[in-house]
């Protein structure tokens, strides 16, 4: 049986799609016959919405998989500062990476999951010391977007060490797992990168995400990361406009950085009789909420640094048989044009609220584009499926010696 370690930043009880995700991974290798340990840190994201703990390691069996949780530095705030940002995200791969060098610690293959970046140090050390496999998942290009939303400055030093760190992973990595065709582009674009390149989509869990019989509501939904690369602030404003003419909800699940910020705006344009801010929610109630609502909306900013992203809320919008409106070009834009489920709005109130009005007054497109969503993402993006290919990907390396 083959021993594989996925090292991630973020894995449940943390609630974001990349914790979702790494979860319905492991386990579905588990079932494939993988014998799968998940390295993470204690539960932390979104920041300040845990306790802090100092205890060191802490070891479970989660459905099949062994979950060990390393200690890091947790951030105590909403939007923490620099430091403390810098000190969660690289406090955890060197912990991990002292973990993995333990003798009794031997995997066949290693895969890091970033962002953050930094998860990729015990990748590369151990891919420089010892024979084990290194799969690199990228699954956000996490410079580019940091430069385009102001976190760090273009031409700076940490954005050239940053920068310089990434090569380097590339030029070690067995595999490089990417999300979308146009990461792939725009890393070959800028690196080099010796290993094979292997599309593994962020997809959805069609068993847990399904249409449910529970009746609609006069509402439309977002659901995930309350971040900087959301144009959330327009999606309100948007239902202000539109509230002139039909009562229609908001309902923001989730949590994150902007958080606070988009409640305060909320409260000065006289909205909170239209949004409502569910914060964290189990993952069980997910999908019938979404169910229950008649539009997701997947408002990223237009900012060309993000046009590889796929978010998985679009997938999980189509999965349980609801339309989504966009924002946002490149790989949404395609996901919407190819799917049928979906469509892009500019970034504007009123763009935003004429698409939304537009699917409204228009029910049978609305439940035929319900039905499209659904069929596509059960065909292409089931996450059993993009962990079958995973499965073959890592025998591969392991028995060819490659």
């Amino acid at each position: 049986m083959k021993r594989v370690c996925i090292i991630s930043q973020h894995f449940p009880p943390e609630r974001s799609g990349n914790a979702s995700r790494i979860y319905d991974t492991a386990v579905h290798l588990a079932r494939l016959g993988i014998d799968v340990t998940v390295l993470a840190p204690h539960p932390t994201f979104p920041t300040g919405s845990f306790p802090r703990t100092w205890r060191r390691i802490r070891e479970e069996t989660v459905d099949g998989v062994t979950v060990v949780r390393l200690w890091t530095w947790q951030p105590t705030s909403g939007d923490p500062g620099f430091v403390s940002r810098m000190a969660y995200y690289l406090l955890f791969p060197l912990h991990a990476l002292l973990w993995l060098c333990s003798p009794q610690n031997r995997f066949d293959v290693i895969i890091t999951s970033a962002p953050p970046l930094f998860t990729g140090i015990p990748g590369y050390v151990l891919r420089r010391t010892s024979n084990v496999k290194w799969i690199l998942d990228i699954r956000d290009l996490w410079i580019d977007a940091s430069v385009s939303l102001g976190f760090i400055r273009e031409g700076s030093v940490y954005e050239k060490m940053s920068r310089r760190f990434e090569a380097m992973c590339l030029s070690r990595a067995d595999l490089v797992g990417v999300t979308t065709e146009e990461i792939a582009r725009r890393i070959t674009a800028r690196y080099r990168v010796p290993a094979p390149i292997e599309l593994m989509p962020n997809g959805v869990n069609t068993e847990v995400f399904r249409p449910t019989n529970t009746g609609k509501k006069q509402r439309i939904i977002y659901a995930g990361n309350v971040g900087h690369a959301q144009d959330l602030a327009k999606v309100a404003l948007a239902v202000k406009s539109m509230n002139g003419t039909r009562n229609v909800e908001l309902l923001i699940v989730g949590d994150g950085d902007t958080r606070e910020c988009l409640e305060r705006l909320v409260e000065v344009e006289n909205l909170t009789g239209s949004v409502t801010f569910t914060g964290i929610l189990s993952r069980d109630e997910i999908p019938r909420l979404l169910s229950e609502s008649l539009v997701g909306v997947a408002p990223l900013k237009q900012l060309k640094t993000l046009e590889y992203a796929a978010p998985t809320k679009a997938y999980e919008y189509m999965a349980c048989g609801i339309p989504f409106i966009g924002c946002g070009n490149g790989e949404i834009a395609n996901l919407a044009n190819e799917s049928g489920a979906g469509v892009i709005a500019d970034n504007t109130p009123e763009a935003i609220a004429a698409a939304i009005s537009s699917l409204l007054d228009d029910p049978d497109r609305m439940e035929e584009m319900g039905r499209r969503g659904r069929e596509y993402v059960a065909e292409h993006y089931d996450r059993r499926t993009v962990a079958l290919r995973l499965k073959q990907q890592i025998e591969r390396m392991t028995w060819t010696g490659a």
